[in-house]
């Protein structure tokens, strides 16, 4: 399966060593994920599974968000989704949620996703080709006057706090 590594040139994981550290712990990562195309995704929202956009603000301002998706910054990802967490958010009720990692371009998601399973969230997967796919799918986004603000802990979707500030 070809895999470009950010910033770096495409290399074919099953007949090329991957070129550095970080481009071998994503194979190993990507091979132990059932990752989804974006209509998948879709489809797995639309069942009940929940999209945790992780991109920054910047990337959200200039691309767009998806419908429904819980924005949650990358470094208070864990805190916000473990269900066992004081600091996580009200719809980390359980270990079974089908969390749905997105970021860019399905390459810090899929390392999100891999340390979700590791927390017990063993549903948690991610978005192949992250949200430039998504767009390209011509799956629904919007463009809020104002990106939406990354949940806090106790936090629920209207943005109202509910909890102490937390861990992250």
């Amino acid at each position: 399966m070809p895999v470009e590594s950010p910033g770096g040139p495409t290399t074919t994981c099953e007949y090329a060593a991957p070129a550095t550290e970080v481009d071998r712990l994503l194979a190993r990562t990507l091979a132990g994920l059932h990752r989804l195309h974006p209509a998948e995704a879709w489809a797995a929202v639309r069942r009940g599974g929940m999209i945790a956009d992780t991109r920054p603000e910047s990337q959200r301002r200039a691309a767009g968000e998806i419908p429904g998706a819980v924005v949650i910054e990358r470094n208070h990802l864990e805190w916000r989704l473990d269900p066992t967490c004081e600091f996580r958010i009200p719809e980390a009720t359980s270990h079974d949620i089908h969390w749905i990692v997105i970021c860019a371009e399905g390459y810090s998601s899929s390392l999100a996703a891999a340390v979700l399973r590791e927390l017990g969230l063993y549903n948690a997967t991610d978005v192949i080709g992250g949200f430039d796919a998504w767009v390209e799918a011509g799956l629904p986004t919007l463009r809020p006057a104002r990106p939406t603000a990354p949940r806090g802990p106790g936090e629920g979707a209207e943005g109202g706090r509910r909890g102490p500030v937390g861990r992250g």
